[in-house]
């Protein structure tokens, strides 16, 4: 016969803990230096693991063979020991799509001109974009915020794409916007130009040569993909061995919507936020993290990969990350993230509405 089921001020029982508020957590002030920036990404706070072997507990007790819901039961995990909850929730989550524009256009590494940065921001606050239908989808709030006005940065094939000062207050912006209630963070981004910047990023990251990283982007032609390699090639040439400082690559070869994913990147973790990343340009934003603190980016998952042999692929093999979903989806926007948000409420769903053995009067098998 089932024992009956433990109650749920039992320490051992498997019951989900009873819904309440997150204590909103207290962000550290947003840095206003590189060195401020360091220390931020050198002191991060780990996972709960009190509430990861609470959440282990209950899986190992719920009407399924171990194991089975697969990846569901480790995101499960990876979602309540990043928020601090033995029940994870998702009752607020943030979508926020940060916006810029980039000086490299210059080079011709983009079919598109500049000003559709611009125009698809107010599609976006128009509610006509992609993103905008699956964020409402996954009952997402979605955010657009235009960092430096969208003023461009200067082309870094001849000077940094931005000042210290400029990248600081960039890598703030993105720091500033998370707000303290979510919980869970999808980042997105929009600017004419920035897989030549991501691809440059990942080549600083990662190695490799600009044909290594440079890809079709917005639809780019062979001819157009080779000129953004040779474009790719001439900023790793120029900016040398300036690029064997994570933050120097986020400032030197990386755009204002980069470094505020960054920073947004950082204050989720001070915060407790599990991140949602969309893609290639979120990844080789946050790459430089990576860099700078041995398990930096473990409060991120990658949404999507497009194929299994494109940038986004090696990049995230190169940090050692796994993609939810492929579909070949490259839009960016935030759009794979959104639509990944359904995944997590499916691991949520099943961790706190399926019955145990006990709860169910299910036998369970000798050899568990």
């Amino acid at each position: 016969m089932p024992s009956a089921p433990l109650p749920a001020s039992h320490p051992l029982s498997s019951a989900p803990a009873p819904s309440s508020p997150r204590a909103l957590p207290i962000r550290p002030p947003a840095p206003e230096s590189l060195h401020a920036i360091a220390r931020l990404c050198a002191t991060l706070p780990g996972p709960d693991s009190t509430a990861q072997e609470r959440i282990a507990l209950r899986e190992a007790q719920l009407t399924k063979p171990p194991g089975s819901l697969g990846r569901l039961e480790e995101l499960t995990r990876w979602l309540g020991g990043w928020q601090g909850l033995s029940t994870p929730r998702l009752e607020r989550v943030q979508v926020i799509i940060f916006a810029g524009n980039h000086g490299v256009t210059a080079q011709g590494v983009s079919p598109w001109p500049q000003e559709v940065t611009a125009q698809m921001v107010s599609n976006f606050e128009r509610g006509g974009a992609a993103i905008n239908q699956l964020a409402r989808t996954v009952d997402a709030a979605l955010e657009v915020v235009c960092v430096n006005g969208l003023r461009s940065t200067a082309d870094f094939t001849t000077q940094p794409a931005m000042s210290e000062h400029a990248f600081v207050q960039a890598v703030a912006t993105g720091y500033n916007a998370v707000p303290a209630d979510c919980d869970l963070l999808c980042l997105g981004e929009m600017g004419i130009g920035n897989t030549t910047a991501a691809s440059t990023i990942a080549a600083a990251v990662a190695g490799g040569s600009g044909t290594d990283w440079a890809g079709a982007g917005t639809g780019l032609d062979k001819y157009g993909t080779a000129q953004k390699a040779a474009v790719v090639q001439e900023a790793l040439r120029y900016h040398g061995a300036a690029l064997s400082s994570p933050l120097e690559i986020a400032r030197r070869v990386g755009g204002f919507e980069l470094a505020a994913m960054f920073g947004a990147t950082l204050a989720a973790r001070h915060m407790g936020i599990p991140v949602l990343l969309d893609g290639f340009v979120c990844l080789a934003a946050v790459a430089p993290l990576a860099q700078l603190h041995p398990e930096g980016l473990a409060h991120t998952c990658l949404s999507h990969c497009a194929t299994l042999h494109g940038q986004t692929h090696r990049l995230a093999s190169f940090l050692n990350m796994e993609p939810l979903l492929g579909l070949g989806m490259r839009l960016g926007e935030g759009s794979g993230a959104a639509l990944a948000v359904a995944i997590l409420r499916g691991a949520v769903a099943c961790h706190t509405g399926m019955a145990t053995f006990a709860e169910a009067a299910v036998s369970r098998s000798d050899t568990l």
